[in-house]
């Protein structure tokens, strides 16, 4: 777990979550003026903050790997209800949405989140330590479960244009929800050890030896839990809210619509992004790395069970398969992903590689 200090919850961490959702819930689906699209975004940026800070209070009461998992699952559930929601209320324009949103999400998880832990470990003590066994294990599932979900489906035959048949869509959601189950199981159960932060000669450091305060009580961390969920819900929903002023300015930029994908996605991801952040420069690569997978695989693994059971009510085809680029810049994430992870050590050189792939990423999607 990353050092923190007595659990305790300020005011603003309580009262900017619940504002943002009022607001939320009064510019739901409205035209708004410039005047309150910033305030919108402001309490936005404060619903992050308090996002980061109540999951930390929940993974210092539960230990890790439990504490990655509570903030990794909770943004990608509320994530996952966002892009059905569009889906079934957007028509045409929304056919490839899922596909490009879980792209996004895994591109600036494997290179942006992951590319930025590495750094700031690397500059804090010349080398980023981490387990190689479990973070091995998660670049796997998510490289399996990408491949599955995101790259067969431009290759498959039985539907015109890439996209599954709805027998092959069925087994991609029940192979995406059978391993991200198994990982689960084997990150929280018999292999807990291998996604638990380790020091520079490989062992596991005492918890309650690096400065830690005494848990949360049980009555504070059910409050974080459920402040958590209302801040996630607030930055979910404002950024959805925003999302007409971002779409315009898109537009201004004569940037292509899907790049409106990428900027949400950004927006979404920034807890995951701080709280690694944090993690990283307390010197918990490891807890860092969990976060950055994890949402990865929580990503695809619950959206594209949930996208499969709402095809029974979407109209038109539901495009999944990748192009030429995207498919060149999964492959070179995995297989830069690989080289970084299989010694359990990098330095800077591994942490900006990554985030040029991320830059890359970007850069094509504006400019495809």
């Amino acid at each position: 777990m990353p050092a923190l200090l007595r659990p305790r919850m300020s005011d603003w961490t309580i009262v900017v979550p619940v504002l943002a959702v009022l607001l939320l819930l009064v510019t739901w689906n409205r035209e708004l003026p410039g005047l309150l699209v910033a305030a919108v975004a402001l309490l936005l940026a404060g619903a992050v903050l308090a996002a980061v800070h109540h999951a930390e209070v929940v993974a210092h009461k539960v230990g890790e790997p439990y504490g990655s998992l509570v903030l990794a699952v909770a943004v990608t559930v509320i994530e996952v209800a966002l892009i059905v929601t569009l889906m079934i209320s957007g028509g045409d324009k929304t056919q490839a949405l899922a596909r490009d949103t879980v792209f996004a999400a895994v591109m600036i998880t494997c290179n942006g989140i992951l590319g930025l832990s590495l750094l700031l470990g690397a500059l804090r003590r010349r080398v980023a330590v981490f387990n190689p066994e479990g973070t091995g294990g998660a670049l796997a599932t998510v490289a399996t479960l990408a491949t599955l979900s995101l790259v067969v489906p431009t290759f498959t035959t039985s539907k015109t244009g890439p996209e599954f048949s709805p027998a092959q869509l069925a087994f991609a959601a029940v192979a995406s929800l059978a391993l991200y189950g198994l990982f689960v199981m084997v990150q929280t159960g018999r292999h807990r050890d291998y996604f638990l932060p380790v020091t520079s000669d490989g062992s596991v450091p005492d918890a309650d030896g690096d400065g830690h305060a005494d848990p949360p009580s049980t009555r504070t961390a059910v409050t974080s839990v459920v402040l958590l969920l209302v801040a996630l819900v607030a930055v979910v929903g404002d950024a959805k809210t925003v999302s007409p002023t971002i779409e315009a300015g898109v537009a201004a930029a004569n940037l292509p619509q899907s790049f409106v994908g990428v900027v949400i996605a950004l927006l979404v991801l920034l807890p995951e992004t701080l709280a690694a952040a944090r993690a990283a420069r307390r010197d918990r690569v490891q807890i860092s790395l969990n976060l950055a997978l994890g949402s990865a695989m929580a990503s695809i693994g619950l959206t594209i069970p949930a996208i499969a059971l709402a095809s029974i009510w979407l109209d038109g085809p539901l495009l999944l398969g990748l192009a030429g680029t995207q498919l060149t810049l999964l492959a070179l994430t995995v297989v830069t992903g690989v080289l970084t992870v299989v010694p359990g050590r990098a330095t800077v050189l591994q942490g900006g590689v990554h985030l040029v792939l991320l830059a890359a990423f970007v850069f094509l999607a504006a400019s495809p």
